[in-house]
């Protein structure tokens, strides 16, 4: 066994430090181990037992088949990277393969080569890059925007609707690259008394000589009795024990067949890859450091070709006003654009007719309509006078029937915390606010007393959402009800979510599973109860929800095949993921922009505060010259609306006429917390720690 040049790295983001240098790479001669990557005095990563090199060369009742195996021939060193080389001997030809690494920082990079030499094709096979982890045994994967920590939640909930990888041998999770948030495959595991983690870093890329027009690599885990195994396959999909299947419809997955490579005599194919080692964890964070090093990768904090700031916020009012339904009595902002039953109003989650009570007399100035303010708060007095049950109050308003109905955690607690906002805001103003503010006693006087109750045991993160509007509801009435129930639950969500053995999940009212909006709600919850407590515990449960929330958030721009998206260019950077289940790109994110910058400001950390300017200035891009912007970027082979029976005909596509209300109110929410905070993000100042960029308390 050969010790190769030895670099060390720091782990990014963590202060863990080895008496050894933390990374190795040897190769040898050991049958079946021809390279091991060393990280905290163990072996982290091996090649298979099988060989270095594995190549199927048919394809059998719907999958790769009669693999073939090859070991390396020889070893070189040129300029810091080590190159090792081999062939494959096949009835049409040879098949030379080589492997070139170097240590990179925090991370082993690689470099596959395969080179096709036969004078005919090499029909129906199937390439792969494969590492095993040794004593990874029952690891979960965090495959970042389809699979978190195995999807236990969905699971329970809907196993036909979602990917579940419970680690148990036999399971395998192996998706489109292009399906990945973060193009990263991940697995955490407990050795003896400590946690574990390691990660495969891949660059994106469509196959050479597929045997579709966009067949892309696929990236994931297969668990085995010895350990795990991080791979990639030159297209193949499998989920949930089915083969040649990919999530593709909400309820369900659907056949995704014949992804082999028909290699062309001459063909050379190269595939790149960076392997991750991290000895020593906390459980539920071996994610963390991966993805610090995948936004070291490719950083996604470019604006350059994004739309202004402030366009997005003159094209989103107008289209607000759109929306308006200036009624004398009932006045507010439409959910849809022609609603079956009438004329609609619903507090929020898609809805979000109380946000612009708070959002557009801060913007008033900026939009240079002093109409603004009065729509916005003309609007949330009608909104206020919503009647209440022993669960809190209703949702939804039908102006011709004059009807309430609807009730949910999710939405009560979006809305309190709009409300709550509006509320500063008037105070700040000089502006009274008495309905706004009896609604939202009465709403927090109830779901204080609920939560504080014996028996409180929410079902899923959903009702993470009430936390921060009752953080500020004490700032406002001084009810020690309030915080005391704000922090009663926020322990309650770290004590349930920190390890991840409960991801965060159930924040998406049309999905019982992972989501991005309950790791928002979370961190929202969490980040709010620090701003009260100023405690470092609290901050740190921040991190870990906003970490969580991140692996939903795109840090590339992923290719589009001919369509509307590819026609404007679009770049998908900062789009966010909605849930395991609901496998589309919305503007959600957007939501959560300034909180992301505050957390710069917490963390000293300017990449967040970056991060924050490309998720809102990158999902303006899809607004039409009338202000309009639909939901559901279709960034994968995956659909809710449209034609939805051919799976290789989906990806691309966009759901333009969804154009419920939260699209807009999320935006402009945003923009009127970026005023408050003197935050511009078309001039940002990333390193700005004034207090104004990261207010205290209020």
């Amino acid at each position: 066994m050969k010790i190769l040049p030895v670099l060390s790295f720091l782990l990014l983001g963590s202060s863990l430090t080895f008496a050894e240098p933390a990374v190795s790479l040897r190769t040898g001669d050991a049958p079946g181990r021809q390279v091991e990557i060393m990280a905290g005095g163990r072996v982290m990563f091996q090649s298979p037992a099988e060989g270095l090199w594995s190549v199927a060369t048919a394809w059998k009742d719907g999958w790769p088949a009669e693999w073939r195996h090859a070991v390396p021939e020889k070893t070189e060193q040129a300029g810091g990277w080590t190159v090792l080389s081999g062939h494959l001997d096949l009835p049409q030809g040879q098949l030379n393969l080589e492997d070139a690494y170097r240590i990179e920082g925090s991370v082993v990079r690689g470099l596959r080569r395969f080179t096709w030499t036969g004078t005919v094709p090499l029909p129906h096979c199937t390439l792969s890059v494969r590492w095993t982890l040794p004593g990874a045994v029952q690891a979960k994967p965090m495959l970042p925007g389809i699979v978190h920590y195995g999807n236990p939640c969905g699971a329970r909930t809907n196993a036909n609707a979602v990917a579940v990888h419970a680690g148990k041998p036999g399971d395998e999770s192996i998706f489109e690259e292009h399906r990945y948030a973060v193009p990263m495959a991940v697995v955490e595991w407990r050795d003896g008394e400590a946690w574990r983690s390691a990660a495969l870093h891949t660059v994106p890329s469509l196959v050479p000589d597929g045997n579709h027009a966009d067949q892309w690599w696929s990236l994931g885990v297969a668990s085995k009795e010895e350990g795990a195994e991080l791979l990639l396959l030159s297209g193949p999909c499998t989920a949930n024990g089915k083969r040649s299947v990919t999530k593709s419809l909400q309820g369900k997955f659907m056949d995704f067949p014949d992804n082999w490579v028909d290699l062309r005599p001459g063909t050379v194919i190269e595939k790149s890859f960076y392997l991750e080692a991290c000895p020593a964890v906390a459980q539920g964070s071996g994610f963390r450091t991966p993805l610090r090093t995948e936004w070291a990768l490719r950083p996604p904090f470019s604006l350059d070709g994004l739309p202004a700031f402030d366009q997005i916020i003159h094209d989103k009012y107008r289209f607000a006003c759109s929306r308006f339904r200036d009624q004398e009595k009932t006045p507010g902002f439409e959910m849809y654009p022609d609603f079956v039953k009438g004329t609609y109003y619903v507090m929020g989650w898609c809805g979000q007719a109380e946000a612009l009570g708070f959002a557009l007399p801060v913007l008033e100035k900026r939009l240079g309509d002093p109409k603004a303010g009065t729509m916005g708060h003309r609007s949330l007095d009608f909104m206020a006078t919503a009647p209440f049950n022993k669960d809190g109050f209703l949702l939804g308003y039908t102006a011709e029937s004059g009807k309430w109905d609807g009730q949910d955690w999710v939405s009560q607690g979006q809305a309190m915390e709009n409300v709550a906002r509006a509320i500063q805001a008037a105070r700040r103003q000089g502006v009274g606010a008495k309905s706004w503010e009896s609604f939202l006693a009465k709403a927090c006087d109830l779901q204080a007393a609920r939560i504080l109750a014996g028996n409180w045991r929410p079902n899923s993160t959903a009702e993470g959402f009430l936390i921060s509007p009752l953080c500020k509801a004490y700032a406002l009435f001084g009810r020690e009800a309030y915080r005391t129930a704000a922090l009663k639950a926020a322990g309650h969500y770290a004590a349930r979510h920190l390890t991840m053995e409960e991801p965060y999940w159930g924040g998406t009212l049309d999905a019982s599973c992972e989501d991005k909006e309950g790791a928002v709600a979370a961190f929202q919850a969490f980040l709010a109860v620090y701003e009260m407590t100023r405690e470092q515990k609290h901050l740190d449960w921040a991190a870990h929800a906003l970490d969580v929330m991140l692996t939903w958030t795109v840090v590339w721009d992923i290719p589009m095949p001919p369509g509307r998206l590819a026609d404007h260019g679009f770049r998908t950077r900062g789009w966010t993921v909605v849930s395991a289940q609901n496998q589309h790109l919305d503007v959600f994110g957007v939501l959560m922009t300034p909180e992301i910058w505050r957390m710069g400001g917490y963390l000293k950390r300017d990449d967040l505060k970056r991060l924050a300017a490309v998720m809102f200035r990158s999902c303006g891009q899809s607004i039409d010259p009338k202000g309009s912007q639909g939901e559901q970027i279709q960034h994968t082979n995956f659909a809710q609306r449209g034609n939805m029976t051919d799976v290789f005909r989906m990806r691309g596509g966009y759901s333009e006429d969804w154009t419920v209300f939260w699209i807009t109110a999320h935006f402009l929410n945003a923009a009127a917390e970026f005023e408050t905070m003197g935050v511009d993000l078309d001039r940002p100042d990333f390193t700005d720690a004034s207090p104004a960029a990261n207010p205290p308390a209020t």
